[in-house]
């Protein structure tokens, strides 16, 4: 599986894509709200610059994409005025790898912008945008050219698929069957991956500039626990139903892994402390449920949308459909992918109605030192 080719969330504003299927990823980033005001409030008043580059790792498209650009806009624009400061100028940088739906995104720009201005009645600085295509798990950025770093639900997926995992059969990524030698090649690329991640934005980073990212992760130190790879486990279930009945070979199953890791937060600390460039100001770990509705009351949706709403097993299958779909139709084709979503529905469905199904999310504030 070439990593930078598939690993893309669905585009597009139809029922299956990604940005009518990202409200976990919504209630993430409103969980770590106040840690990234915290990093802010503390980079713009110790620093007081004319300008401030902002860059958004794995952004996707969708309405979740220029959420955090405006949460910090505004955080900045209501430090100047208790301030007294003349408003600085915005670069905002918006990176996720190329097959991401950066379209979707320039189309917004101009209604985000005026409903912006529309809030800060006093205006707001000049604001320049740009995407910016690639993987992060190289440079991106020229030297020293970023103040705030920001990363959610992103880290977690890998650069590539591990290699020496071949026998991980009938599991699609870490699974509690899955031998000792595969959950050992999952961690090692997770090691790689994120210490040359750490290494590139230390050179991209000026000095005491700040980093906050959020992995999907895991509180256990087991990582093959339910907590960090179950969801992955219930869509394997599905397609090995799929591979007794015939509709799918074996072998396919057999050779489909996903490129993703899901931290513990003393595995994410551990590499921070070995890279050695950023200081560590706040780490912490919070949950969000499976199904996002459960406890997502500020949203009004539409009368005829919620009999499917109100259906978890749908809403969190759609949830994954739009992140898996371009992974599996790579590696299986497209004919399955109707039914593997449906079997995929049901079985969440059961479980989650038996048993209390959560995301853990691991949150770093990082500074870069001198």
């Amino acid at each position: 599986m070439e990593v930078a080719q598939v690993l893309h969330m669905n585009g597009g504003v139809g029922d299956a894509s990604y940005a009518n299927n990202s409200l976990v990823q919504q209630k993430v980033i409103c969980l770590t709200k106040p840690i990234r005001e915290e990093a802010i409030r503390s980079l713009y008043c110790s620093t007081h610059p004319r300008s401030l580059a902002i860059a958004d790792l794995g952004c996707s498209s969708g309405p979740n994409t220029l959420f955090v650009v405006s949460e910090f806009i505004k955080i900045v624009e209501k430090l100047c005025r208790e301030l007294n400061h003349k408003s600085p100028e915005y670069k905002v940088f918006l990176n996720d790898l190329p097959g991401n739906d950066f379209n979707n995104i320039f189309k917004s720009l101009d209604s985000f912008k005026e409903k912006l201005c529309d809030e800060m009645e006093s205006g707001i600085g000049p604001c320049y945008f740009s995407g910016v295509p690639g993987s992060f798990y190289g440079r991106v950025f020229p030297y020293q050219s970023l103040h705030f770093v920001h990363s959610s639900y992103s880290l977690q997926w890998l650069s590539k698929v591990p290699e020496g995992v071949d026998n991980n059969k009938g599991n699609v990524y870490i699974g509690s069957t899955s031998p000792k030698n595969v959950v050992r090649a999952y961690y090692e690329q997770f090691q790689r991956d994120f210490s040359l991640f750490l290494k590139c934005r230390a050179e991209e980073l000026v000095e005491g500039g700040r980093m906050v990212l959020t992995f999907l992760g895991r509180r256990s130190d087991d990582p093959s626990s339910k907590d960090g790879c179950y969801i992955w486990e219930l869509l394997a279930t599905a397609l090995s139903d799929m591979v007794l009945q015939g509709i799918i070979r074996e072998e396919q199953l057999d050779t489909f892994n996903i490129p993703q890791y899901t931290p513990s937060p003393s595995e994410v600390k551990l590499e921070v402390l070995k890279e050695g460039s950023f200081a560590i100001n706040r780490l912490e770990v919070s949950e969000v449920n499976w199904n996002a509705l459960d406890e997502w009351n500020a949203l009004d949706f539409e009368s005829e949308r919620s009999e499917s709403l109100s259906d978890g097993g749908y809403n969190v299958a759609q949830c994954m459909r739009a992140v898996a779909e371009p992974m599996l139709i790579s590696h299986f084709g497209e004919a399955i992918i109707e039914e593997v979503f449906c079997r995929y529905q049901q079985i969440l469905a059961e479980r989650m109605s038996k048993e209390k199904t959560k995301f853990i999310n691991v949150t770093i504030l990082l500074t870069r030192k001198a």
